[in-house]
């Protein structure tokens, strides 16, 4: 290992209490959203920042979600650009308290364990990013090209506020490859991920009197029972991964069947639906005459959100009394599986861990997309998500420092790389 990566880590070593007690002052700063304020999150960072001298912009197209960008540039000649990417933003809390009583965004240290909202998603991660930020400035006289932070609000709800908005309007956030501590386990590196269809589906009726049973199609919760039989047959739509990924998408497979069963392992190529939400009906000797429920497909590598879309059509034609409206989506997104940053996430792992983690398509969506669908690669590596947005969210003390090292180290890399 390099005399400057000694130094990197030796740097993370002495700011332990530190790194530790920022990210649970991050935490207890409450940035759930919905409704998604999150000044006072930002604030936690931004003072971060002041303290260490570094400049950065604030910017809020919406004023209580703040995004916070900076960027400087290496002084030992050109180079790449990496942007470092994490959210502020949160799930919402369960409540106010856990089960065991614990306060839901308590920021807790304990048996060595951060506890609250976020401390998996991606509170940690974010932390990396900034940190990493910090760190790697010290040293900008090693490092070729450019560094940027962008620390975004509004990724919860896959809304236009955050990330979007910077890329958009700010000639530092896109780069040449986005690195991200979004959930994945010290033992993943997720290079791609699948798609998603939000719709709203509206069924209505003349209705009829519940001892009417016989009136066929005048029960509009009934009728949307058997529309979302034919909903689920898109489940077994026939998708073929594209050529470029089959690699990496094999070994997604490989590691989801070891970790968590084969049924796991297959949703990567398979259009997967959930309902999450139903509501009709006003009595219970009436027959609805109206029935609201959302849909939430996830789209497979190798199948488009235009394409499943129109197999939706071709259900919602068939019934007269069925309308359909767009909620939200986004088409699968993958980068290169053999990219550089994989090989060099790789190999620091290796060094500080003597693994090596595995490509891995994300069953999820994050802000990874948003860089690829401009061919911008990006990859998350972070840490476990197994409390992610349970009623105890909670994130080991290691698992956390990992994610810093990794981040860490690896940014030095792509900054220093010779590629004459």
């Amino acid at each position: 290992m390099s005399d400057d990566k000694q130094i990197l880590l030796k740097w993370i070593e002495e700011d332990r209490d530190r790194l530790v007690t920022f990210f649970s002052d991050f935490i207890r700063a409450k940035s759930p959203n919905p409704p998604g304020d999150t000044v006072h999150a930002a604030e936690t960072a931004e003072k971060v920042l002041k303290q260490e001298g570094l400049d950065y912009e604030r910017i809020a197209p919406q004023a209580n979600m703040p995004n916070i960008i900076a960027s400087f540039g290496g002084e030992a000649g050109d180079g790449k650009h990496l942007v470092l990417n994490g959210h502020i933003d949160v799930f919402p809390a369960s409540g106010d308290k856990t089960p065991e009583g614990r306060d839901a965004f308590s920021g807790d240290v304990e048996d060595g364990w951060v506890y609250g909202r976020g401390a998996s998603d991606m509170k940690a991660g974010t932390t990396a990013s900034l940190f990493t930020y910090i760190y790697l400035n010290r040293l900008r006289d090693r490092l070729k090209g450019r560094l940027s932070l962008t620390m975004v609000s509004d990724e919860e709800t896959l809304g236009p506020w955050g990330a979007q908005y910077l890329l958009e309007n700010h000639p530092d956030a896109p780069g040449d490859c986005c690195l991200n501590g979004e959930p994945s386990s010290a033992q993943t590196i997720l290079f791609s991920e699948r798609g998603f269809l939000w719709l709203e589906f509206t069924v209505k009726t003349d209705g009829a009197h519940g001892s009417f049973g016989h009136t066929p199609y005048k029960n509009a919760v009934k009728l949307s029972t058997k529309i979302f039989e034919e909903l689920e047959e898109l489940t077994n739509l026939q998708v073929e991964v594209p050529a470029e990924i089959a690699d990496g998408v094999q070994e997604s497979k490989a590691i989801l069947t070891q970790f968590s069963g084969e049924d796991a392992a297959e949703r990567i190529g398979k259009v997967q639906l959930s309902i999450g939400r139903i509501e009709g009906g006003t009595k219970v000797n009436m027959m609805p005459s109206k029935c609201v429920f959302e849909a939430d497909f996830r789209i497979p590598l190798g199948l488009t959100k235009a394409e499943l879309l129109a197999k939706v059509h071709e259900i919602v034609e068939k019934y007269p009394q069925l309308s359909v409206k767009e909620i939200n989506g986004a088409d699968p997104s993958w980068s290169d599986p053999n990219d550089e940053m994989i090989d060099i996430i790789r190999s620091n792992v290796r060094e500080l861990r003597g693994f090596e983690p595995a490509r891995m398509v994300s069953l999820g969506a994050t802000d990874c997309r948003l860089w690829r669908f401009r061919d911008i690669p990006a990859f998350c590596y972070g840490p476990s998500p197994s409390t992610m947005a349970t009623v105890d969210e909670k994130l080991e003390i290691e698992d956390f420092l990992h994610t810093v090292r990794s981040h860490v180290l690896s940014a030095y890399d792509y900054l220093t790389a010779d590629r004459s």
